[in-house]
């Protein structure tokens, strides 16, 4: 099928742009976080194309005294990848890799959004993720990362926010391949296992650098997969041997202080350590939600509101996945400073050092 696409050079195959292969699981995502430099506002965007299952989604949330607000979209992608709107809600690149715009004005829900991501560095590619169940591929990722500024404002019902470089910080992702998305599989490959996945992410912003470190390990423990890179006007690091402290609120798998460590080149031993304020529910956004999980099909140009009381915290599968605005203190070498961002965490199964050995245990 021939789309608006195909009149670019960015053909990778000789078949239309529209045509990913034969993986029904196909995405190709953009993620957004941004956060007052005191986190006392939090906000996060998402839009993802799904080829294989001709389906377009998006969300928005935003987070103010306490609350959670949840604003979902969800329309048939008609095989048009360029077209990065889903109802009331529009991504546009306006430089690439430098900045893109955001925008959602749905009255009925009383929400503007009127939103520019600013690049402060080089997107930063993470290392490609590939997990299988038996044979069969699961998850098979690239993700690029890139820290930056927000400029704009929002307004919901009477409140309305003016956001300023100075004052707001943030992250975005894109990530695209295969990862399990639209309805559930009827037939689940046997012998069944236990689902196994730890997942740590932590982009952070400091006054005039940036770092990110992540990691996924199996269930002794050992780091399948982790990535630690610093970031400054002049510089982007890659750091090496990357080790972890964590301790988890009593009874919970909600993390109550990370500390993390890495090594660059020359030896220097550079520390991160993390205290939440507060979390942030990734169902909000789609991650795990049972009725608007990702590539679902609504129909047609469908949206819903629902909101979260974030006084209360289930540990229900749909509210595992969490980002946690935290203060982080990095210290490198002799030098400490203070920065903001998140630790998203995602912990399901067996991670023996952790002390979880069932699905959900705590």
């Amino acid at each position: 099928m021939i789309s608006k696409g195909d009149d670019y050079p960015i053909h990778q195959l000789p078949t239309p742009v529209a045509e990913v292969g034969s993986e029904r699981n196909f995405y190709d995502r953009y993620f957004f976080n941004g956060y007052s430099q005191d986190g006392n506002i939090f906000f996060a965007a998402a839009f993802c194309v799904y080829p294989n299952l001709n389906v377009k989604d998006a969300s928005f949330v935003l987070v103010l005294n306490g609350v959670q607000h949840n604003f979902r979209y969800s329309d048939v992608l008609n095989q048009e990848r360029l077209n990065t709107e889903v109802g009331n809600f529009r991504i546009e690149i306006i430089q690439p890799l430098k900045e893109l715009k955001i925008t959602l004005d749905d009255k009925d829900k009383e929400i503007s959004v009127d939103l520019n991501f600013l690049g402060k560095f080089e997107p930063m590619e993470e290392p490609r993720m590939t997990i299988k169940n038996g044979s069969r591929v699961y998850m098979d990722s690239t993700r690029m990362t890139q820290h930056g500024s927000w400029t704009g404002s929002i307004q919901f019902k009477e409140e309305k926010i003016p956001i300023s470089p100075e004052d707001y910080c943030g992250t975005r992702d894109r990530s695209w391949g295969v990862r399990p998305v639209g309805l559930p599989d009827a037939q689940i490959m046997p012998p069944m296992k236990l689902p196994q996945f730890y997942w740590l992410w932590a982009p952070a912003n400091f006054l005039d650098q940036s770092s990110h470190l992540y990691f996924v390990d199996d269930e002794n423990g050992r780091a399948t997969n982790s990535h630690c890179v610093q970031q400054s006007k002049s510089q982007s690091l890659k750091l090496h041997n990357l080790q972890k402290k964590i301790e988890y609120q009593p009874n919970s798998r909600r993390i109550m202080k990370a500390d993390f460590e890495a090594e660059k080149e020359d030896g220097v031993i550079v520390t991160w350590s993390l205290m939440p304020k507060y979390h942030m529910y990734m169902c909000g956004l789609g991650y795990m939600h049972p009725d608007w999980g990702h590539g679902i099909f609504h129909g047609e140009n469908q949206s819903l509101y629902d909101s979260y009381d974030l006084s209360q915290d289930p540990h229900d599968p749909p509210f595992l996945h969490i980002q946690a605005i935290c203060n982080f203190v990095m210290q490198d070498g002799d030098t400490k400073t203070q920065g903001i961002g998140v630790l998203e965490q995602l912990l399901i199964g067996p991670h023996f050092p952790s002390g979880f050995e069932g699905l959900l245990d705590g």
